[in-house]
């Protein structure tokens, strides 16, 4: 092979790499909106039941930013049965329920404050934050920071219910 032919063979395999890559990046999916989000997950399919039955897609999908602490399909089998019937027959009870565990803004894991924060259900609830440890109210983040284009989610142990309305 000529120095000429070992230049232009480099430069045919430096631009299949290139073009290649360019292929993968086209590919890939980025951030999708919070309903989104929470569908594809396979630790929130109730959660993301729950968010439909409740009429809360297009919430989630259009409104925001939000920050979500979206409760694992583990933390809603830790929650009594009879609790889980009450809110599937009401569904503005379960619509309360639900927007206790969202609050406006996006808030990352690393700008959690000692703080309370107005959810959207209207109540506030406790965020605090000890070395890498979120938790809200009652609930730790097991996952924190996963990115949508009108927010975050965060995945908690723990359903949190609403103090009732005065």
């Amino acid at each position: 092979m000529t120095k000429t032919q070992m230049t232009s063979s480099r430069r045919m395999i430096l631009a299949a790499a290139l073009a290649t890559s360019l292929v993968g990046c086209a590919t890939q999916s980025g951030p999708t909106n919070l309903a989104d989000t929470i569908s594809a997950s396979p630790s929130l399919s109730t959660l993301s039941t729950l968010v439909a039955t409740a009429g809360l897609t297009d919430t989630l999908k259009t409104g925001g930013p939000f920050t979500v602490f979206a409760p694992s399909n583990d933390a809603f089998k830790a929650v009594p049965a009879k609790t889980m019937d009450e809110l599937a027959k009401d569904p503005e009870k379960l619509k309360a329920v639900l927007t206790y565990h969202v609050v406006s803004g996006k808030v990352m894991a690393v700008d959690v404050k000692n703080s309370n924060a107005k959810t959207l259900n209207g109540a506030s609830v406790a965020l605090s934050k000890a070395g890498e440890f979120v938790t809200i109210e009652g609930g730790m983040v097991t996952q924190a920071d996963v990115a949508a284009t009108n927010g975050v989610v965060h995945i908690i142990d723990t359903v949190l219910i609403p103090p009732a309305k005065k």
